[in-house]
């Protein structure tokens, strides 16, 4: 039986966490949400299980020890994740954020929606175009 695809979601703030995995079933998609809490956790935890390889890797930008940009950088420098589209996830929503991370290896960049129901729908399109 095959395992359901797993997102990774590296975020400060637990009640994002929370309203993202809300949007994720509400999409009827059946995926597995993994969290990471801070940058460093999440290459520790990809660093740590060589088997683990999400289908899709967002990252908020604004997060304190390590922010997103940092974590992308390093995240791009792991061969195996060379495949696996990197969606920054941040409510910066400015030209130089967007261009600077496309140029470290972003594959998108996603403002943060102001309603679940905007959430739901940005994620249900992101999902369809990348099946």
């Amino acid at each position: 039986m095959n395992q359901a695809p797993t997102i990774l979601l590296i975020d400060d703030d637990l009640d994002d966490q929370e309203i993202f995995e809300l949007a994720v079933r509400e999409t009827n998609r059946a995926m597995q949400c993994v969290y990471a809490s801070s940058g460093f956790d999440a290459l520790k935890l990809l660093e740590n299980d060589p088997s683990f390889l999400p289908e899709y890797i967002f990252i908020d930008l604004n997060m304190p020890k390590m922010d997103g940009r940092k974590c992308l950088v390093e995240i791009r420098k792991m061969p195996r994740l060379n495949n696996v589209p990197i969606i920054i996830y941040s409510t910066a929503d400015d030209e130089r954020s967007h261009a600077e991370t496309k140029e470290m290896g972003a594959s998108k960049y996603i403002v943060k929606p102001t309603s679940l129901s905007a959430l739901v729908d940005t994620l249900a399109e992101l999902f369809k175009v990348s099946i």
